[in-house]
């Protein structure tokens, strides 16, 4: 059995050890006890080093806890076997600062605003907590909302209350946040005042040690609302990020980042005006240039007045044409493409071509697909060869009848 001497001092970097097991050819080692902590709960195992080789990853086995190794050990588990560890202090830092701070938000989000924590996520760079109201809405919250938890959050740290860790019996444990299932002896997590939580990860021993919070986007999921936040050096890292991100976005326009917000809306509506305009100039040309192709093509024997053309792009990008090409009469407008091999119809509607129904079972024919509506269909097939035996088909007086590309 190892003991875990996290459980009782987080604040422990260094640690001396007996070996008792060793195995996968000496990368996976086995102690008496240990300062390492193993992904649990939600938290990632530490990192470090043993005997002076880097510990890379922590694995809960129950009773025991193996510590992965990048490069074997070349010792004998045995009682005389001591072994000096080391904990990767800035990883382990963090990991607790993210876990404490996260039990205070879970409190202050449940006080302010009856949001009770279902689930909680500590990423790399990010963590999340989901919580769910009484009626389950999974609303997003205001931003006012959100900063006034914020807010509050960040009066606890900077009033320094004690975090404090007690081992009771789980039949006499009470104002627990979340009831615990457990039996026996529970590890309490204790911040004065605010939170009691049954807990096996570790902590800082004071909310200052928590740092800044910082709460970022909401998501609606399906239990709820999930909310991001970062705490301590992180929040730090990532406000720094944020104001050179803006300082950027400021200078680009020759403003303030105050003025930022504003900015970005301004030029955003701006751009999706000039993208309105340039559909309408779009359509208009194409109108017009569908126009000039149907006066320059003579009629067939049928009246019918067919435009083919090829083009290197994809069939699809002659929609707008195609769109043109439909209303106008006894019309039949169709674009092929090699790269990749496609095929675009567009029929007017005294035509008398339905362009889905007619395409559809040429391409099946060559081994293609594709499909539409009476007025607008597409496609492709595997070759060009394919999409040219289509096309004559298309162009055949007998346009209409059963298709037969062969």
């Amino acid at each position: 059995m190892t003991e875990r001497l996290y459980y009782r001092d987080a604040l422990l970097r260094t640690f001396s050890a007996r070996l008792t097991d060793l195995t996968d050819s000496g990368r996976k080692a086995y102690l008496d006890r240990t300062a390492f902590y193993p992904t649990s709960g939600g938290q990632p195992h530490d990192v470090g080093t043993l005997a002076g080789a880097s510990v890379i990853d922590v694995i809960d086995e129950g009773d025991r806890i193996a510590h992965v190794l990048e490069s074997p050990l070349d010792v004998t588990p045995g009682s005389s076997t001591e072994l000096r560890g080391e904990i990767d202090w800035n990883r382990r830092f963090d990991h607790m600062q993210q876990h404490t701070g996260q039990h205070l938000l879970s409190a202050v989000l449940d006080d302010l605003l009856g949001l009770r924590t279902v689930s909680v996520h500590f990423g790399p760079d990010m963590s999340t907590l989901d919580v769910a109201d009484a009626g389950g809405g999974g609303q997003v919250l205001d931003p006012d909302v959100l900063a006034k938890v914020e807010s509050r959050a960040n009066e606890i740290v900077a009033e320094a209350r004690p975090v404090a860790v007690t081992f009771e019996d789980a039949a006499g444990v009470t104002g627990l946040r979340k009831p615990s299932e457990r039996d026996g002896i529970l590890r309490i997590v204790t911040l004065e005042g605010i939170d009691r939580s049954a807990c096996g990860g570790t902590h800082v021993d004071t909310t200052a040690r928590i740092g800044p919070i910082l709460l970022r986007r909401q998501d609606r999921v399906r239990q709820g609302l999930r909310i991001e936040f970062v705490c301590g050096h992180r929040a730090i890292r990532r406000a720094r990020r944020d104001l050179e991100s803006l300082s950027r976005i400021a200078r680009a326009w020759s403003g303030s980042i105050d003025d930022a917000a504003k900015l970005v809306e301004g030029q955003a509506a701006l751009l999706a005006e000039l993208q309105a305009e340039n559909r309408r100039q779009g359509e208009s040309l194409a109108a017009y240039h569908a126009a000039e192709l149907h006066a320059a093509t003579p009629p067939r024997a049928d009246g019918l007045r067919i435009v083919v053309q090829r083009i290197t792009s994809g069939a699809d990008s002659k929609r707008s044409v195609a769109l043109a090409f439909a209303p106008l009469t006894r019309a039949v407008f169709i674009a092929l493409s090699p790269s990749p091999p496609s095929v675009l119809v567009a029929t007017s509607v005294d035509s008398g071509v339905d362009a889905g129904k007619v395409l559809k079972p040429l391409l099946e024919r060559v081994g293609g697909r594709g499909g539409g509506s009476a007025r607008l269909a597409q496609g492709s097939a595997p070759t060009i060869e394919a999409i040219d035996r289509v096309v004559v088909w298309l162009t055949s007086p007998t346009m209409g009848a059963t298709p037969d590309p062969s």
